[in-house]
């Protein structure tokens, strides 16, 4: 099955969805399944998971009945509040739904130790036994805080949104690429092929730019754990679906059929346990 493993649904509201700001005025509008489908089609992808973009539970039911709703959402990485004192109830809860597979929380805009508070790691710890995986969503600069988190747990399943979002507009590698190398020789941890041209230059970026930082992430994760993930609509900042995705056509054109399958579709399948 060919899947998009990342991309975000919303209905607008500027009280919810703060993060987007005067700089990102065309994602001031709902983005609904309606709007992905025509993408996905053209593209022949058949299915998607979509990831949290509001850290509510509000958003997160939302969510879930979009994927009652529309066959091609096959799972949903939601929020839950990891640091609360009813976690584990609130995990329990919304495992039950099938389609809930994961966790994220938008660490990116926390700050740099985020990941290695106590009652935040309380609540990674009670995501293994429900069989809920976790999406990373950092700035390079909270890689290390990362490796430390994804070692502590070896058992749990992490997946490394945005390659880490390195500094592609300035076509810095260092420190990301000993960083990337490092957080890939932990087994748990896989990588998402997502939201590279929202970290290049949004007006001037080509293919070119993001050679370096993909030859790097599949040296160092291997065929078996990248995932291809669109970040639609916010990669629409800089690039089209169709743009993105011809991207990492264009860059896959020499791999095998079977390294393409698991990449674009394969990984994600097993990664957030999808059944067909």
């Amino acid at each position: 099955m060919k899947l998009d493993s990342h991309q975000h649904f919303w209905k607008y509201s500027p009280q919810q969805h703060n993060w987007i700001d005067d700089s990102m005025v065309s994602l001031k509008r709902d983005f609904l399944p309606n709007d992905l489908e025509p993408h996905l089609i053209e593209n022949k992808i058949e299915a998607c998971v979509v990831v949290q973009a509001d850290q509510s539970e509000k958003e997160t039911e939302f969510l879930l009945e979009l994927a009652t709703q529309y066959e091609f959402i096959k799972g949903v990485v939601g929020w839950v509040d990891l640091r609360a004192k009813n976690v584990e109830e609130r995990l329990q809860f919304y495992s039950q739904n099938q389609y809930f597979k994961g966790v994220r929380h938008i660490v990116q805009s926390e700050k740099q130790d985020f990941l290695l508070d106590p009652a935040f790691q309380n609540g990674i710890g009670k995501l293994g036994n429900l069989n809920l995986t976790y999406d990373l969503l950092i700035y390079s600069h909270q890689i290390e805080a990362a490796i430390k988190l994804v070692s502590q747990f070896p058992n749990q399943k992490f997946v490394l949104d945005h390659l880490a979002k390195p500094n592609i507009k300035n076509g810095k590698i260092d420190p990301w690429k000993n960083q990337i190398q490092r957080m890939a020789q932990f087994s748990n941890v896989s990588c998402k092929i997502s939201g590279m041209v929202t970290e290049a230059d949004h007006a001037q970026w080509k293919p070119s730019d993001f050679i370096p930082y993909l030859d790097i992430v599949f040296e160092a994760f291997g065929e078996n754990r990248i995932l291809f993930g669109s970040d639609w609509p916010v990669c629409l900042l800089a690039a089209s679906y169709q743009e993105v995705y011809q991207l990492i056509t264009d860059y896959t054109v020499n791999f095998s059929l079977e390294q393409r399958d698991k990449l674009f579709g394969a990984n994600a399948e097993r990664f957030y346990n999808i059944i067909n």
